[in-house]
């Protein structure tokens, strides 16, 4: 059995996909990320980061429970575990997969969160900011269209645990109003991705949790809202 805790992010629905992609038994735990609920003390023994998702196996190496924070670690594992979405060893494609995997945790993901963030969340007079993350983000998105002109998955011929890993920060281009007009190849990936049964469980599914973050949002105290923002807060 494995619990995944989380809220409805990105970085959660990429493991839930997986999750749901190999028909694994998984219950989901639902951070209340904007009442503090990871400063717990006992969700910080899981993630001394203060971050989800965090991933507990009750079947991991040797039959001992295993746990696991960063998602693109979650997703390596998985795949080894389960021998899916991932190349072996002695392949070129488990490189392929690999390295756009790491764009992805490395820049798309972390360009897309701040374009969110100062986009959503920062106060008037951040253009510099919005102009900034804004264009890396659409940089990296036509990086991501060259590479889908080669082949038909970010790995190669074969859905991976890279397009796992991009495909939840994909489908926020709308929210963030990021224009993909003059795409061809981005589109097509993203609507063969969507069209999977465990993708689109998951989206499906990803709505509920949404309306439960979002109702906690709407409610949140301000102090727990800097704190979870990362703003106003001491040095």
């Amino acid at each position: 059995m494995f619990t995944l805790y989380g809220m409805a992010s990105p970085n959660v629905t990429k493991v839930s996909i997986f999750l749901r992609e190999v028909a694994a038994p998984v219950r989901f735990e639902w951070v209340d990320l904007f009442r503090e609920a990871q400063f717990d003390p006992g969700f910080l023994r899981k993630n001394p980061n203060a971050k989800a998702p965090v991933l507990v196996d009750d079947d991991g190496p040797g039959g001992e429970s295993l746990t696991l924070f960063e998602s693109t670690a979650m997703l390596i594992y998985l795949a080894e575990k389960f021998g899916r979405f991932l190349a072996p060893a002695d392949r070129p494609e488990r490189y392929e997969t690999l390295k756009w995997l790491m764009l992805q945790a490395s820049g798309f993901g972390p360009m897309c969160g701040q374009y969110v963030h100062f986009s959503r969340f920062a106060p008037p007079g951040q253009d510099y900011a919005l102009e900034r993350y804004r264009n890396e983000t659409m940089r990296l998105y036509r990086v991501i269209e060259g590479r889908l002109g080669e082949c038909a998955y970010l790995g190669g011929d074969d859905y991976t645990i890279a397009d796992m890993a991009l495909f939840p920060w994909a489908a926020l281009h709308e929210y963030q109003g990021l224009d993909w007009s003059g795409f061809v190849h981005l589109p097509r990936w993203f609507a063969a991705v969507a069209e999977r049964p465990a993708v689109a469980a998951t989206m499906t599914e990803l709505k509920d949790i949404m309306a439960r973050d979002a109702a906690s949002l709407a409610s949140a105290p301000q102090q727990a809202l800097d704190r979870f923002l990362g703003r106003n807060l001491p040095v």
